[in-house]
């Protein structure tokens, strides 16, 4: 029987997002120096809101330290993978949505070039009917909070909708 998923806590997300969109928690190394600390953020996010980190080494999601800690935790295209595997392991578990699907805690990724997704933000507002300028982010390497997804100059937009948690 495959476990049950547990609500994710979207406005612990969401209050964490907040919090550290404009400083860094020194729980977690920057990684701006080393190609981008966005997703690393985005992790830290979604960890807040679920609890549940993925302890396989290769196909998991977690940060114990910088130099133990999965692709999937700093990685763009890893962290897409990880969120919408189909393998029922614990952790967030997300489904590719569209726009009018995604709620304050959920995830977008953007591809400037039409081709390769190279930024994750986390949505910390939505409003309905839901529009590029009336969805708001937060994120990382170029830090922001309640920023207007339509100032990304993104060809191309992703949203993870988090399903739930399946529990460790």
């Amino acid at each position: 029987m495959e476990p049950a998923l547990v609500p994710y806590q979207r406005q612990a997300a969401v209050d964490y997002a907040h919090r550290w969109a404009f400083d860094r928690n020194p729980a977690y190394l920057n990684f701006d120096p080393y190609g981008g600390d966005c997703t690393n953020f985005v992790s830290q996010c979604v960890y807040a809101g679920s609890g549940v980190m993925n302890n396989r080494t290769t196909f998991g999601w977690y940060y114990r330290t910088a130099a133990d800690r999965t692709p999937s935790w700093t990685g763009v295209p890893y962290f897409f993978n990880f969120l919408t595997r189909k393998e029922r392991s614990p952790g967030p578990l997300a489904t590719v949505a569209a726009a009018g699907e995604c709620l304050p805690g959920d995830c977008v990724q953007l591809s400037f070039d039409g081709e390769r997704f190279a930024h994750t933000a986390v949505i910390v507002s939505v409003s309905r009917p839901v529009r590029l300028e009336t969805t708001l982010v937060a994120a990382h390497s170029d830090d922001a909070d309640n920023r207007p997804l339509s100032m990304y100059p993104a060809q191309k937009l992703r949203f993870l909708h988090i399903l739930g948690v399946i529990p460790g």
